[in-house]
């Protein structure tokens, strides 16, 4: 299904073969999880050309490909791959938004004669079928339970790094494979940064504590947001935390099939911004997650483009006081027709360890 619907694709652009070297493209059109190799497609041949340490993993994980080793150099055995299977071939689609230009240039002076045209191939992943929505529900499962197992070590005199490390440690436990992104975990006036990344920093009684982290599982990444008080919460710290929940919450309410990405963003901006503290919410709402952390369509101000049923995207609204402390609460979620299902499940209530 996947690969028919990249062959309609470049049928409708008049494009006779297209190569694929993303490796995430490379994946989900093939089911190879190796790091090199390239993707030979026509609307009647797939071929997935790799080097010697790949061939017998590609054989197995991409059984509807023919598999072929190169020796040298890979663009080579791509021009091979013409003359064998698309002699008459004269447009070649390539992605544009990944191959570099000393990359482009070898391609074009191998190729020859050949048009060269630049793909975009993000937007074909998308919309997520059942099997990529249940790897991604099991890579959010694993950080959900990652969390609930850090927070009895989330107190004073303990460093942002070392709590990041044994969230890390828990979540490859559980059986993430990787982290989906560098730990973000800021305390006190540094989880004003909206990426603080985790630093040698103690954690005290009082501080703001944000953890933003995410699993992979079998490619698929997960994304969420979490932040907790040290200690009794201020009055302050329980107002923001409360503005931000409630944006939140209005922003998952939004979300639905056919809603346009910027209106969803504007729901949670609004109430943040009507609360005075417009300046202190720099970025979007939201960012779809599959193969990678951050795909498209984004929950953005300028973002004009529709949601549709299955794709997963984030909901992250945060506000970030300077020389002061910051909030933020993500959840990943599934579009719907007429919604959303929110697949994070951890507490959302003011934690004050």
């Amino acid at each position: 299904m996947r690969i028919q619907k990249l062959r309609n694709f470049i049928s409708e652009k008049n494009i006779d073969a297209v190569l694929i070297e993303s490796p995430q493209n490379r994946r989900y059109f093939s089911g190879f999880s190796g790091s090199s190799g390239v993707l030979f497609i026509t609307s009647e041949v797939s071929v997935l050309i790799t080097d010697f340490r790949y061939v017998e993993q590609a054989q197995k994980e991409a059984p509807d490909f023919k598999v072929l080793e190169h020796r040298v150099d890979i663009y080579e055995t791509v021009a091979e791959c013409l003359k064998a299977y698309a002699r008459k071939a004269n447009c070649i689609g390539f992605e544009g938004n990944f191959v570099n230009f000393d990359s482009y240039a070898k391609l074009s002076k191998t190729l020859k004669t050949k048009k060269l045209e630049s793909l975009n191939l993000d937007p074909l992943r998308a919309i997520k079928d059942k099997e990529e929505i249940l790897l991604i529900k099991q890579a959010v499962k694993i950080a959900d339970k990652a969390f609930k197992k850090l927070i009895p070590y989330i107190k004073p005199n303990v460093s942002e790094n070392k709590l990041a490390a044994k969230l890390e440690h828990f979540m490859r436990d559980l059986g993430s494979e990787k982290l989906a992104f560098d730990t973000i975990a800021a305390s006190g006036k540094r989880s004003a940064l909206p990426h603080g990344r985790a630093s040698d920093k103690l954690l005290e009684k009082g501080d703001l504590f944000t953890l933003d982290f995410g699993a992979v599982y079998k490619g698929y990444h997960s994304d969420m947001t979490r932040t907790v008080v040290l200690g009794k919460a201020t009055k302050k710290q329980k107002e923001i935390y409360d503005l931000v929940l409630k944006a939140q919450l209005a922003g998952l309410d939004a979300v639905a099939a056919n809603k346009v990405c910027k209106d969803v963003d504007n729901v949670a901006r609004k109430i943040i911004t009507e609360a005075g503290h417009g300046n202190h919410f720099g970025h979007g709402l939201g960012h779809c997650v599959g193969l990678e952390i951050h795909e498209a369509p984004s929950l953005s101000p300028n973002n004009k483009s529709l949601l549709e049923p299955n794709m997963v995207v984030t909901v992250e609204p945060g506000v970030y006081i300077p020389d002061w402390g910051g909030v933020r609460i993500e959840d990943l979620v599934v579009v719907t027709k007429k919604g959303c299902t929110i697949l994070t499940k951890s507490e959302k209530h003011l934690l004050e360890l």
